[in-house]
């Protein structure tokens, strides 16, 4: 199957899915499907709702986008591989994930999909710390810490330097899409972990900068006790992931 299958035949676009999470973003959603259409309109468009408890999923469906309504809540990683697998199944070369709070800029994705159509990366991620980025928020003292915690350690193990590797603005092309529509990846907090295990699988991944927002409306899914959590998780993850590097399958060409 091409990689680049075209959205059709008049067109040079290269079909992709801008897919964005979302549990109780009621007063952040439209405008963040508003500012994808307006900075990317031949893109596809889909809403994972993670069981939200208020009008994320009517108001979505009311901008006439794709919406899946998840029954339970499953969490980001569950939200997320959702999506993955929503556009393997219809045939999308390239899947671009954007956070449904706002923070993610959407007239960054055609940066973040250059490097993939070019076939120069397989991943692209969106950092806020790249060289010459100028950042437009400060990120909470300990949040900072833990980015850069994280980032030594990826970059330890994979031999190569990420200064954003917490980064959820990203864009996979369809052989990464289909790698983690399967078991590979986490349910919970995918982060740091999903890097390393990119690399150990063969994978190419690239950092551009980007610039991120401050959520307007609503609060994150991070608090004290999930913060202390996610440490623990990814210590934990990244852990097991280099007892397992040697086993890990590297990419074949049927991905």
């Amino acid at each position: 199957m091409n990689a680049l299958k075209k959205e059709n035949s008049d067109s040079e676009i290269v079909k992709t899915l801008i897919i964005i999470p979302a549990h109780n973003e009621e007063l952040n959603i439209a405008n963040v499907i508003r500012e994808v259409r307006h900075y990317n309109p031949n893109c596809g468009i889909l809403v994972v709702n993670d069981c939200s408890t208020d009008r994320t999923g009517n108001l979505a469906r009311k901008m006439n986008v794709q919406v899946i309504d998840l029954p339970f809540n499953l969490g980001y990683g569950g939200a997320v591989q959702t999506g993955f697998k929503y556009a393997t199944e219809n045939d999308y070369a390239i899947g671009v994930l954007l956070d449904g709070d706002g923070q993610h800029d959407p007239k960054y994705v055609k940066e973040l999909i250059k490097p993939i159509e070019n076939g120069d990366s397989d991943v692209v991620i969106g950092s806020r710390f790249y060289t010459g980025n100028n950042q437009s928020f400060k990120l909470p003292f300990t949040k900072k810490i833990g980015i850069k915690l994280f980032s030594n350690i990826v970059n330890k193990i994979t031999g190569k330097k990420y200064t954003d590797p917490t980064s959820g603005f990203q864009a996979l092309n369809r052989k990464a899409l289909m790698f983690f529509s399967r078991d590979n990846y986490p349910s919970d907090y995918p982060d740091a972990d999903t890097i390393a295990l990119l690399n150990f699988a063969g994978f190419r991944v690239l950092e551009i900068p980007v610039v991120m927002r401050e959520r307007k409306f609503g609060t994150s899914m991070h608090n004290s006790l999930s913060i202390i959590y996610y440490i623990y998780k990814m210590f934990l993850s990244l852990f097991i992931l280099m007892l397992r590097k040697k086993t890990i399958k590297k990419v074949k060409n049927e991905y």
